[in-house]
């Protein structure tokens, strides 16, 4: 009995997809073919398509694993425990510093290193 509904949520998810495409080409062809028209009339017909084919495809099984895994991620977002504003301004000044420093200490051994070999060649 599993398998009659999966062979039919199989079908249905095949036509869901093609529904998907179509939406998406036509789209795709619609903005070519009415280029005479205005951009703005354009952009509209472009957003109302493009929505519902995104709704079409969150009606899908890899949409409805997309949305969950979203769900899930914002859920996780939430866990997580930003720096203040304090220490995100000490930890930028440390590495402005550090990188600093770093370029000084490149620097120098660029110039004696350059010196070097201008003694050795000369």
């Amino acid at each position: 009995m599993d398998k009659n509904i999966e062979t039919a949520s199989s079908a249905m998810d095949t036509v869901k997809w093609i529904a998907v495409v179509l939406l998406v080409s036509a789209t795709i062809f619609g903005n070519y073919y009415f280029d005479e028209e205005p951009l703005l009339y354009r952009v509209i017909g472009v957003l109302v398509v493009g929505l519902l084919a995104l709704f079409v495809y969150f009606k899908t099984v890899q949409g409805q694993a997309l949305s969950d895994l979203l769900r899930e991620a914002r859920v996780e977002v939430k866990k997580v425990v930003w720096p203040t504003r304090q220490e995100t301004l000490q930890t930028t000044l440390m590495v402005v510093v550090v990188v600093f420093v770093m370029s000084l200490a490149l620097w120098g051994f660029d110039t004696f290193l350059g010196f070097l070999v201008s003694k050795l060649l000369a």
